[in-house]
């Protein structure tokens, strides 16, 4: 039996409004599959982790991508008003996507902020693209491509 290894990174989690409408876009756009969902839970250890109000009533559902399971969460939290996310913002997502142009133009269906396209040079000098999009609960999600990388 091998030795543990002393961390490895399991998964984000976006906190959303609501699950439906945030699979239209991590589902429906980018590809995600929902692997799990489980229903409100007044004992989860999500109300204190994320100073939820015990009156919220909360959802959870865990995605996957092809060879990446349970890689990414949401997290629900209904009847409570959620405050803006304060700016600059503390976290996002960084997405690999064989078709940046197709999720820009699916997230512009929805509605979604996209921001201007960016010029991504990474830190060993491959040149590509990279794209900023805000979730409807204002979490940020960049996405990018390098042509030439495998």
């Amino acid at each position: 039996m091998g030795e543990k290894q002393q961390t490895r990174f399991q998964r984000g989690n976006f906190v959303v409004a609501d699950i439906d409408r945030s699979l239209t876009f991590y589902r429906d756009v980018l590809g995600f599959e929902e692997t799990f969902r489980k229903g409100h839970n007044p004992d989860s250890y999500s109300f204190p982790v994320f100073e939820i109000p015990k009156e919220a009533e909360i959802g959870f559902s865990i995605l996957s991508l092809p060879g990446q399971p349970r890689v990414m969460a949401l997290s629900e939290v209904k009847n409570v008003p959620l405050d803006p996310v304060p700016h600059p913002r503390r976290g996002a997502i960084v997405l690999d996507v064989a078709d940046p142009d197709a999720v820009m133009e699916g997230a512009r269906k929805l509605g979604l902020q996209v921001y201007e396209e960016g010029r991504l040079e990474t830190h060993d000098g491959r040149i590509g693209r990279e794209i900023g999009i805000v979730d409807f609960d204002d979490n940020l999600v960049v996405i990018y491509l390098i042509p030439d990388a495998e």
